[in-house]
């Protein structure tokens, strides 16, 4: 395969492209922020980016939604340090097709980049179990049902943009506000729908429909 690598650390960076190249893979570019991604993967049509999700210019989530609309035959997969389950179900949601922890062993790595030549996503069986328990995780029972009705339209605007994947930073953006009112309208918005984080409001938005043309 054709590689790009994206990530701000150069001697990671280093290492990862001494591996492909041992595995008979090109590695066609090494860049280290999201924005240059985006220009490099549009320039040079790799088959594959693995993307860090921290990075400067924008970073890997944004640069990730970036490529998946405007190259969607790039296979994209975040390679990266983070296990935030938030960061996890923002880059699935942005069109990753597969998120891998730095801390995976070679051979692991090995194998996830032949499960992407097959088409398949790569997702370790520990990441695909956190995804599994996430969707399971049963929802609390409040004293009295919660009305999706009670969302301001603000608290919609940025219900929207938390479905598509956006992080706070993003949403104050989109929407012209500070980072901190994003903040403010997403706290009501886990106390409204008695969610304890990102991933349960996406999921119950995803499984009842609370926001339309998600």
């Amino acid at each position: 395969m054709r590689i790009l690598l994206a990530d701000d650390h150069p001697l990671f960076r280093d290492g990862v492209a001494s591996l492909m190249g041992a595995w008979g893979h090109e590695v066609v570019g090494q860049v280290a922020d999201g924005d240059a991604a985006v220009s490099a993967a549009l320039r040079l049509r790799p088959d594959l980016v693995l993307m860090d999700v921290a990075m400067p210019g924008g970073g890997g989530l944004a640069a990730t939604r970036r490529l998946a609309a405007e190259a969607p035959g790039i296979a994209i997969v975040m390679l990266t340090a983070s296990e935030d389950i938030d960061d996890l179900f923002a880059a699935i949601k942005a069109g990753a097709r597969g998120y891998l922890l730095k801390n995976l062993e070679s051979g692991e790595l090995r194998g996830m980049l032949n499960a992407i030549e097959r088409g398949e996503a790569a997702i370790t069986p520990a990441i695909a179990g956190r995804i599994l328990a996430e969707l399971a995780r049963p929802e609390p029972v409040p004293t009295t049902e919660p009305d999706p009705d009670h969302l301001t339209d603000r608290e919609l605007d940025v219900l929207r943009l938390v479905v598509r994947g956006l992080r706070n930073k993003e949403i104050a953006a989109e929407l012209g506000i500070s980072e901190n009112t994003a903040k403010f309208h997403l706290r009501n918005i886990l106390d409204k729908l008695h969610a304890q984080n990102r991933a349960e409001v996406v999921a119950r938005a995803m499984r009842e429909g609370l926001v339309e043309d998600w």
